[in-house]
Parts: structure tokens; C-alpha cells; sequence
């Protein structure tokens, strides 16, 4: 596919704040005549005359004069990041400087980029993937190691190739029944349904393997959705605001004064945790405050991990029982807080239902590191194996599910004894939805809407 678009567009591509360089990018047709028009070098030559990867240094132009010393780089098509000619100029950081840079491009004839239009041309001209685009704009807005790995082992585009390979296979089967539909009385292809099923079967598993991992690796692109729940004064807000490593939640000795949702994120050994303090679980006849427990109960059911936490110092309650209930199957971590005070609560109790359990005193700043270190067992789950391929959102799973479906569907039909032609419409189904997942067949608006979630410059 190419870009339908012959503008020349350019945008700042560097951060929108004070820094020691900045940097505008142009991409186009005209991207090497507008930075000549704006840009001097200090040997005397042109931006048209040097070959691509190659930088000068000069200075920038604009209808004032000059106004700063600038360093351009060019990137002829079609090895650029676009596939288009590129040419990126840094000046000193600020944004009066780069502003005014930008502003004498735009000035020279060039257009101003819509958020992620440098990423959609490079999409639209074949550089990338559309699944490594969006693992592109994953990898910009990583937050934590695993986060960024997973969005860099995306980007290189093994899912595509995956993906790929996994079609082409589809489409040479789909031309075996093709032909031997066609010719049944000729000696052309050996379609059995033995063929049939093994070739069905092999898809089905590959599938299979990338769905099975679609947890994970939504939980390192997207961060582990975390819930720290118990009954009321046991100490929830304090782990939330050490964790937090500031006040983010009251702590009082007053019962129900966390009422909503309290949220945060922070870094436990390289995830990211989306934290939340919920209102501690009791009955209630305070209207606002027992709908903050019906909350906490319902992210019980939603979240990744949780940080079940019960007061060691006071004896076991109704409210500790339907907590280890609702906890005690999911991947929970219990807190048994407070061990700096005489023991009350049923220990043996709280250890016997979960896997993992630590005791700490929340008002100690040491007891955050069995904490963390506690955390990060639980997330061991959820780490990516070296190679696995990574799907990273739901627009992907959606795609490689659809694709499951056909395969499946088809599969039985080859075992039932159903025609090699019908079982060929259903494999049709299923490279439509790969062909799909990698952009080689999908609609202008999910385009769009994919690349809408650039920053501008990108």
C-alpha cells in the first residue's frame, strides 16, 4: 500500500517542554526542498547533495533571519521510518526556538502532521505492520521494564510474521481445494482429508498458543490491574500511601473513611501495578459507604491481583471470612498487618487459604520490602517467556479469536466428512480475520482510530 497523500508534513517530534535539543521532523515529497529553503550549512552544501544517513552541521533560517545553530539529518526513501524522504532538524531545546522552527517549515510549504501520521505513512508504505505500529505507540507509552519489553518484542514484528506464515498456509490449502474442486478428475493435488485435518490442526495449535497468552501480555503492555481490599481499620490506606510513597489515601482510626475507590500507580519489580484502595468490606447502613463496598467487591472479580489484608491484632471477624471467600481462588496475596502487636486473628486460618502470605507491620517502612517482594512472586504468572509472541490488545485478540473460531469450525467439518468446498469458505473466514490482525485487509476507520492515539510528531 502506499500513501494516498503527496503533502509534505512536518511536526515537532521531541517533547513539548525545556530540554538540551529539540527536534522537527519533515516527511514527503518536498521534505529535502523545504529544509534546504531553511537551512544553511556551515560547508556550503546542500541537504539535496549529501547522501541518505548523513547529517550537517549550520544554521536555521526564517523570514526574520537567523535564530539558531541546527544540526539536519537526512533519510532518503525509501530508507526512512515513513518510506519517504525525511529530514529531521535539531536545534537547542526550548520551545520559542523549536516553535519558531517548525513555524519557518510550515511557512516554506509544509503541513502541519496529524497526531501519528509519520507512523501511518510508514504503515500505509509497507515499512510496518498495522500490529507493529500499535506496538509502536505501546512502546512510547511504557511505564515499567516489563511493559516496554513487551511492547519492543511486539514491534519487531513477529506477530506480523507469525501471523503471516500462518495465512500462507491457509491460502496453499485454500488452493489445493481450489484446484481439486475444480479438476476432480485430474491428477493435480492430493487434497485428502487427511491433509485436510493436519494442516487445520497444526493452525488450530498455533492459534491456540497466541490467544492462551493474551493475558500476559496484556498485563505487561497495559500494567496488572491491583485491588488492596479487607474489612475497615486494618490498614488498607497505609499500605496504599507506603506503596504510593505519599499520603494518597486518609488513614484514621475512624471505621469507613476510605468510601470510593482511591488510585495510584506505581513499579513493583519491573510492572506496572494500577493500585486501588477500596473501601473496607462491612455492613453498612451509610448509603455512600456501602456503595463503595459494593465497588470494592466488584474489582474483587475484575482485578489481576489482589492484596487481601486482615488485622493480626484483632480476633477473626465475619467480614475477615467472606474476604478469604472471595480471595482465597483468585491470585491474592494475603497481608496479615500489624505483627508488632499481640496476635488475635486466626493465623493458621488466613495461611492455610492462600499461597501467599505475608505478615508485616504497615507502620514499619522495612516491612515494604516483603511486600514487594511478595508482589512480585504473585506476578511471576504473568511474565512473558523468552520468543512468546505478544498480543497486545484487544483489537489483536479479537482478530486471532475470529481466526480460532473458523479453524475449529472448519476442523470439525473435515472430521464430520463434510465437502473440501464448503470447509474452503469457513478457511476464508479465518485469513480474513489474520489478514485483518496484520492490516493487510481492514477498513479506513480502524486505521484511523489506531493511529488517532499518536502523539503528533510520531
Amino acid at each position: 500500500m502506499k500513501a494516498q497523500s503527496n503533502d509534505t508534513i512536518a511536526a515537532i517530534s521531541t517533547a513539548t517542554s525545556a530540554a538540551a535539543v529539540s527536534m522537527v521532523r519533515l516527511s514527503g515529497e518536498r521534505a529535502i526542498e523545504i529544509a534546504d529553503s531553511i537551512f544553511v550549512s556551515m560547508s556550503g552544501k546542500k541537504i539535496s547533495e549529501i547522501k541518505g544517513y548523513s547529517a550537517l552541521y549550520g544554521e536555521v533560517f526564517d523570514k526574520k533571519g537567523k535564530f539558531d545553530t541546527a544540526v539536519a539529518l537526512l533519510f532518503r526513501a525509501p530508507k526512512s521510518y515513513t518510506g519517504e524522504n525525511v529530514v529531521e532538524l535539531t536545534v537547542h531545546g526550548g520551545m520559542y526556538l523549536v516553535k519558531r522552527l517548525l513555524r519557518a517549515a510550515l511557512d516554506r510549504g509544509a503541513r502541519l502532521a496529524e497526531a501519528g501520521e509519520f507512523t501511518k505513512r510508514a504503515y500505509l508504505n509497507g515499512k510496518m505492520s498495522l500490529s507493529s505500529a500499535e506496538a509502536t505507540a505501546a512502546l512510547i507509552s511504557a511505564k515499567g521494564e516489563i511493559e516496554a519489553k513487551a511492547a519492543l518484542r511486539a514491534a519487531d514484528g513477529r506477530l506480523s510474521r507469525q501471523s503471516d506464515e500462518i495465512a500462507q498456509s491457509l491460502v496453499t490449502l485454500l488452493g489445493e481445494i481450489s484446484a481439486y474442486c475444480d479438476y476432480p478428475d485430474e491428477d493435480i493435488v492430493d487434497v485428502s482429508r487427511e491433509t485436510l485435518i493436519k494442516t487445520l490442526t497444526a493452525v488450530k495449535e498455533e492459534l491456540s498458543s497466541l490467544t492462551s497468552g493474551f493475558e500476559r501480555g496484556s498485563v505487561a503492555l497495559s500494567g496488572v490491574d491491583t485491588v488492596i481490599v479487607g474489612s475497615t481499620n486494618v490498614g488498607k490506606s497505609t499500605i496504599m500511601n507506603q506503596m504510593s510513597g505519599f499520603e494518597k489515601s486518609i488513614v484514621t482510626d475512624i471505621a469507613g473513611t476510605t468510601r470510593d475507590i482511591v488510585e495510584d500507580t506505581v513499579s513493583v519489580g519491573g510492572f506496572v501495578l494500577k493500585l486501588s484502595d477500596t473501601a473496607g468490606i462491612r455492613e453498612t447502613s451509610d448509603v455512600v459507604e456501602s456503595m463503595g463496598v459494593k465497588r470494592a467487591k466488584e474489582r474483587i472479580e475484575s482485578a489481576a491481583l489482589i492484596i487481601a489484608v486482615f488485622d493480626s491484632s484483632r480476633e477473626i471477624s465475619d467480614e475477615d471470612r467472606e474476604i478469604i471467600e472471595l480471595t482465597k481462588d483468585k491470585n491474592t496475596i494475603a497481608v496479615i498487618n500489624k505483627n508488632d502487636l499481640e496476635t488475635k486473628n486466626d493465623i493458621e486460618l488466613i495461611k492455610s487459604s492462600f499461597k501467599n502470605v505475608v505478615e508485616i507491620s504497615a507502620i514499619d517502612k522495612s516491612s515494604g520490602e516483603a511486600l514487594e517482594s511478595a508482589i512480585t512472586s504473585a506476578l511471576n504468572k504473568f511474565k512473558l517467556d523468552d520468543g512468546a509472541m505478544v498480543i497486545i490488545n484487544e483489537r489483536q485478540y479479537d482478530c486471532v479469536k475470529r481466526a480460532l473460531y473458523d479453524i475449529n469450525d472448519a476442523l470439525a467439518s473435515a472430521q464430520n466428512g463434510v465437502e473440501p468446498d464448503m470447509i474452503g469458505i469457513t478457511i476464508e473466514g479465518a485469513l480474513s480475520s489474520l489478514y485483518e490482525l496484520s492490516g493487510k485487509k481492514t477498513s479506513d476507520a480502524v486505521v484511523n482510530e489506531i493511529f488517532s492515539k499518536f502523539c503528533v510528531g510520531k
